[in-house]
């Protein structure tokens, strides 16, 4: 086997991981998969980075404020 084809293998079996993760969310919270998908990638992890982000600001401000 070549290294392309066991490097695709490896992405399928990881997509699949996910996919089988995020269906198993989906029946949990009887969201389905789709809406878990969307609350996860298009709501929440942007949500987080926002967050972090504002964070991350503040403390560099609150540094420099410090330091003079």
């Amino acid at each position: 086997m070549s290294i392309v084809i066991i490097y695709l293998l490896m992405v399928s079996i990881f997509f699949d991981w996910c996919v089988l993760i995020l269906k198993i969310i989906g029946d949990f919270t009887g969201l389905g998969y789709e809406t878990s998908n969307i609350l996860i990638f298009v709501i929440i992890q942007p949500g987080l980075i926002i967050i972090f982000y504002l964070l991350w600001k503040i403390e560099k401000k609150r540094n420099e404020s410090k330091g003079n």
